[in-house]
């Protein structure tokens, strides 16, 4: 209790003080070679520029505490501070903004977001790394870091708790941020958990398995890799592909690149008009369990065969539509049809 009230009382700080600056943010150095692919950016940089947080930090860092990245946690720590802060430059972030990270590790990126003004609460699994970031920045008021599994733990109940007294110290409300490099093995829970949120959060940016990031944001209709999640992420946000990071980048080395996505989060108001979110998803759910077969078969535990059809063709969609052929707002209105 002493220490969330210590963390909470330090907040208010924030109005009345600036945070000093380690460093300001650098361009990218002139031997950058930098591609452009339609939204994507590709860098790879000729020589690591020096920074508190590369290669041997990592080792040193991690060695204090006689401790070796466990696969089991997906620990994967990055040694390029200049993805850090293409990580915080995603999500704009801003002195006085509130940030959730998930997995700080060694702390590369909370050095980042605490240089760059923020009030971050950090949710780590790994008790060693508690402890390192805890001693890291045991100077600054801007921390709080929470030793919990982050799929399992009450993010929503947490955050709530930190905006309200911000917003009573700062006098004013605001949503926060999601900065992260999550591990790739909990991409998908992360993303279902945090997408929902957007009375908490406007912006969550992640580094994910690039996989991952181009199923997530660039999977079109009629393609093999259009699935549920697609549906979900753009119901309840609006993604971008920001930036491939290589798997050189990391310590120890994934076996694949990664790359990092932006959500902008909508609000409530903004969201498709359906009837029920619930069973709007699970008719989703359902029409892919099925992807091949015709929606009039596989959604027939939803409605009868004639009725399904009736739908489809008050949804303006072809009687032996799949659900692969589908957009989000074909399955809106599908929904709202049957539902009618």
């Amino acid at each position: 209790m002493a220490t969330t009230t210590h963390f909470l009382n330090s907040v208010s700080s924030l109005c009345l003080t600036s945070i000093p600056r380690s460093s300001e943010k650098q361009p990218l150095p002139a031997h950058a070679n930098v591609t452009a692919t339609r939204r994507r950016l590709v860098i790879t940089c000729g020589a690591k520029r020096k920074s508190p947080d590369d290669y041997h930090a990592t080792l040193k860092a991690l060695n204090s505490r006689d401790r070796r990245p466990r696969k089991s946690l997906g620990q994967h720590y990055m040694l390029n501070s200049e993805i850090n802060e293409h990580l915080a430059s995603a999500a704009d972030i801003q002195k006085g903004d509130v940030v959730l990270e998930i997995g700080p590790g060694t702390g590369s990126l909370t050095n980042v977001l605490i240089n760059g003004g923020a009030t971050v609460l950090a949710i780590e699994k790994d008790p060693h790394m508690v402890a390192l970031v805890r001693e890291r920045f045991a100077d600054s008021q801007c921390l709080k870091v929470l030793q919990e599994d982050f799929v399992k733990c009450h993010v929503r109940s947490h955050m709530c708790s930190l905006l309200e007294s911000v917003a009573t110290s700062c006098g004013r409300p605001r949503l926060a941020k999601v900065v992260a490099n999550i591990p790739f093995n909990i991409s998908t829970e992360v993303i279902k958990l945090l997408l929902p949120m957007g009375d908490i959060f406007s912006e969550v940016v992640l580094l994910l398995q690039e996989e991952t990031a181009l199923r997530l944001v660039e999977s079109s209709i009629r393609t093999s890799e259009y699935r549920p999640i697609n549906i979900f992420v753009n119901f309840y946000s609006d993604p971008e592909y920001k930036l491939k990071v290589p798997r050189s980048y990391f310590f120890p080395q994934p076996n694949v690149d990664a790359a990092i996505v932006a959500f902008k989060l909508k609000q409530a108001e903004e969201y498709p008009s359906v009837s029920s979110v619930k069973s709007f998803f699970s008719m989703v759910n359902s029409a892919f369990n099925g992807k091949r077969k015709m929606l009039r078969r596989s959604l027939q535990h939803i409605s009868t065969t004639l009725e399904i059809e009736k739908a489809l063709e008050f949804a303006g969609l072809s009687a032996t539509s799949r659900p692969e052929e589908l957009t989000l707002d074909d399955f809106v209105k599908l929904h709202n049809s049957i539902g009618r």
